[in-house]
């Protein structure tokens, strides 16, 4: 078996499992969000004030995935979230058999938000379909407007782009404007919300966007 043919075998198996995830998830009515960035642009850290947010209105789970640590499972599980963190061990991103025996492993349904925290990295995590409704990208302003058209795949596959850490914009060369015409190139239909972690600015507005999506998602019975 030649590199091509085993690599069409790999992505047909995770299509498989991503297909049997995606009706496990239709049944139960759950909004699945795949949340994917490079390291550092504030997955974690959206994901925590998104908790304290919606916590008290609505059950949040997340899968973590990392190459190494319980860190960030233990901070999304103080933050009122359950959490299950699958250590990869070196591979660059989540497939759906990972995310399958994560929730065989853990009770972490029936919730009204699964949250899949991927790995950080904005190329592997583009290719795997993970039974999700729809991908997010995290786009923090330490790491420059030139990103979207650096790492296509992914920008122009995600539903949602999510630019973080505005508060540091006095301080750092990011040109918003220049970062949003490249998204909407590779994407017209984007929905792009700046936010910022410590300020509290744009939580609102992706808030409101996950209640939207989530009140459009109704169970379907087995």
């Amino acid at each position: 078996m030649n590199r091509v043919e085993f690599r069409k075998r790999i992505m047909a198996e995770n299509d498989a499992a991503a297909a049997d995830l995606q009706t496990r998830f239709e049944q139960s009515g759950t909004l699945v969000v795949d949340v994917v960035s490079s390291p550092g642009s504030g997955k974690t850290s959206l994901l925590e004030a998104t908790a304290r947010k919606l916590g008290g209105e609505q059950r949040l789970s997340v899968i973590v995935g990392d190459i190494a640590t319980q860190l960030d499972a233990e901070r999304l599980h103080a933050a009122g979230l359950q959490a299950h963190q699958i250590v990869t061990g070196g591979a660059c991103h989540l497939d759906a058999r990972m995310v399958t025996d994560a929730l065989e492993a853990q009770p972490l349904l029936p919730a009204e938000i699964l949250f899949l925290e991927n790995v950080g990295n904005l190329v592997c995590p583009a290719s795997y379909a993970l039974g999700e409704d729809f991908k997010v990208v995290l786009l923090s302003v330490t790491e420059g407007d030139d990103k979207p058209f650096k790492y296509p795949a992914i920008f122009s596959r995600a539903a949602v782009t999510v630019i973080t850490k505005i508060d540091l914009m006095p301080y750092v060369r990011f040109d918003l404007e220049r970062a949003t015409n490249q998204i909407l190139s590779l994407n017209p239909d984007a929905r792009i919300i700046a936010t910022s972690t410590y300020t509290g600015e744009g939580l609102a507005e992706w808030c409101r966007f996950l209640m939207e999506r989530r009140s459009a998602k109704v169970p379907v019975p087995a």
